[in-house]
């Protein structure tokens, strides 16, 4: 298992060919999955986090094409200010 940290998606194409060199393999052949938690913590976080991962965002990262894609949702962790995630 491999991990690539971004803070908004792959954004660039350093950022697309570190995850090809990182991934060893074509993206259609490999898996990723998403944990949005670490956004939560800004003003409209939530939104854009859903964003990222329904392929409604300015940074592709579910629509480059994966095998399969899953998504971590940490919400309720007790760190997370309640204002920022409860409607």
């Amino acid at each position: 298992m491999k991990y690539l940290l971004t803070s908004a998606g792959i954004k660039n194409t350093s950022i697309h060919n570190a995850v090809l060199d990182l991934l060893g393999k074509p993206i259609a052949e490999a898996s990723a999955l998403c944990i949005p938690t670490a956004g939560y913590a800004i003003p409209g976080g939530p939104g854009l986090a859903c964003k990222s991962f329904t392929g409604q965002a300015t940074t592709p990262m579910c629509e480059l094409g994966w095998k399969s894609m899953g998504v971590l949702e940490l919400t309720a962790l007790p760190s997370i200010d309640k204002e920022l995630w409860v409607p």
